[in-house]
């Protein structure tokens, strides 16, 4: 039996990699980003990844992608890879997202039932530098606070407070133990507690200036704090709706909302081209219903596999009922995705299953590629080693079809998100320091946080650099985005607009 050997360098020795590391890439060398000379046409590096999708979908997904700057980037993933593999990075390595824009974070039930907030996508992951996810989650924070319409200074607040978020957190990381920093996570009491500190934070803060202003100023600043208390409160009382909201979305939420009951039992509900049950498929996968039926039942069998065994044990006590083609988020829409619909012990215990096609992580075409040959099996190790606590029914299966891998976890545990297209400043804000907390966490769990900590410093440096690099990032994200827009316009690319 091969043994490998597992280096366990001293916490002065890890601490000393992350001081050199700062002397080869200066935090300042973060800053000032422009694009390569020959940098490569986005249009052609988006449309490339539609050879393998799904055809008839190709427009949806165009079309989601058109309706702004921030839902353009959120489908970007492959332009940002290839721009951010000319960067300079410290050579400080963790398990990266590999898309960590924004939308990306939200709530989900642990295993104990627990609301908790962390990353929830992860087609993307792979190792690499940390550097990498912290600029896709910065720049999505300048790209949708300018989509919704703020004003320079509150843009570079919410992008600012996520990096800032993010170095801090690293170096609280850096002091705790192993254990510690595993079990580390943020649940709904800490949103709640959050934006409870945010209020009270405002408030002081307006005390504070009490007094050292004229009539005019003390008029003017306490006009500003009934504004500023009236939207902390407002983004309170959303938070809370939406933590309310993740508790109610479970399979039986999901039943309602996409089954019917015909002769005695369920079955999917027909919603072209969102949902397409597998009955309906024929034409698209030139083959009968019963045939692609029959494979899903195969590919249930071969997921069950993957899963631990008192977890395995479990599903079996499930059988599937019926299964659909379900378009799912923005840049993912044409790869191929399935829910599925199981029941336990009657028609009335229903588990709805996703089925998600896994693909080569954007970052392989710029990073060592990984080292699981199944990239469904890539998605589901990233995911466990970044999240807190994963889906008790996460797996993994290759295709019926060779080169097509998949991942299967539960359609809707508690699942919540925020919507940020309504959110105020004061509230993105926030929002921005979770992300920032969260994905530091995430990658304190693979990486090494004492480098990094060191790496970062005590200063501001690094906040500063890699918000001036999220602001020339999203110039050029408007640019790509006009490109891509007059694609469609021209003819070149389809586009299905509203769906």
């Amino acid at each position: 039996m091969t043994v490998l050997h597992i280096a366990h360098p001293s916490l002065e020795e890890r601490a000393e990699h992350g001081r050199r590391a700062r002397e080869h890439t200066p935090l300042d060398s973060h800053a000032g980003w422009r694009p390569a000379a020959d940098r490569a046409d986005p249009v052609t590096l988006l449309t490339e990844q539609n050879v393998t999708r799904d055809q008839d979908l190709v427009p949806v997904r165009h079309g989601r992608m058109m309706a702004s700057p921030f839902t353009f980037y959120r489908g970007a993933a492959r332009v940002m890879a290839a721009d951010l593999s000319a960067t300079p990075t410290a050579g400080l390595d963790a398990q990266l997202c590999g898309d960590a824009h924004l939308s990306n974070f939200g709530a989900f039930a642990s295993p104990e039932r627990r609301l908790l907030f962390d990353l929830n996508d992860f087609d993307e992951t792979l190792p690499g530098p940390f550097e990498y996810d912290v600029k896709r989650m910065a720049a999505s924070f300048t790209i949708a606070a300018r989509n919704n319409g703020f004003s320079k200074a509150d843009t570079t607040a919410a992008t600012m407070a996520s990096v800032t978020a993010y170095r801090e957190a690293m170096a609280g990381f850096a002091q705790m133990g192993t254990l510690e920093v595993w079990y580390a996570h943020l649940d709904e009491d800490d949103i709640r507690a959050a934006l409870r500190t945010a209020l009270e934070g405002a408030e002081r803060s307006e005390e504070n200036g009490r007094g050292s202003h004229g009539k005019k100023d003390r008029k003017a600043g306490k006009a500003g704090k009934v504004k500023l208390d009236r939207s902390l409160q407002k983004a309170v009382k959303v938070a809370d709706k939406t933590l309310l909201k993740a508790h109610s979305r479970d399979s039986l939420q999901a039943l309602s909302k996409l089954a019917e009951f015909v002769d005695g039992g369920y079955r999917i509900v027909s919603q072209p081209p969102i949902v397409v049950p597998i009955r309906d498929l024929e034409t698209t996968y030139s083959m009968s219903g019963t045939e692609t039926d029959q494979i899903i039942r195969d590919q249930f069998a071969s997921y069950r596999t993957t899963l631990q065994d008192d977890r395995r044990r479990l599903l079996e006590r499930f059988e599937v009922i019926d299964a659909a083609r379900k378009v799912v988020g923005v840049g993912s829409v044409g790869t191929r995705a399935f829910i599925v619909l199981l029941q336990g012990r009657d028609a009335h215990d229903p588990l709805f299953l996703q089925v998600k096609e896994a693909t080569s992580s954007v970052l392989e075409e710029f990073l060592p590629k990984s080292r699981f040959a199944q990239p469904g099996e890539r998605v589901v190790q990233g995911q466990r080693l970044m999240q807190a606590a994963s889906d008790i029914f996460l797996g993994w299966t290759a295709g019926a079809e060779v080169n097509r891998h998949f991942y299967w976890r539960q359609l809707r545990d508690m699942k919540g998100s925020a919507v940020v297209e309504r959110m105020i400043p004061a509230g993105l804000t926030v929002y921005a320091e979770m992300c920032g907390w969260t994905l530091a966490r995430a990658h304190a769990r693979s990486g090494d946080p004492v480098a990094v900590a060191q790496y970062l410093g005590d200063g501001d440096t690094f906040d500063r650099s890699i918000t001036d690099f999220s602001s020339r990032y999203a110039d050029q994200n408007e640019q790509d985005f006009q490109e891509f827009v007059g694609a469609i316009r021209a003819g070149r690319l389809q586009a299905t607009e509203g769906v």
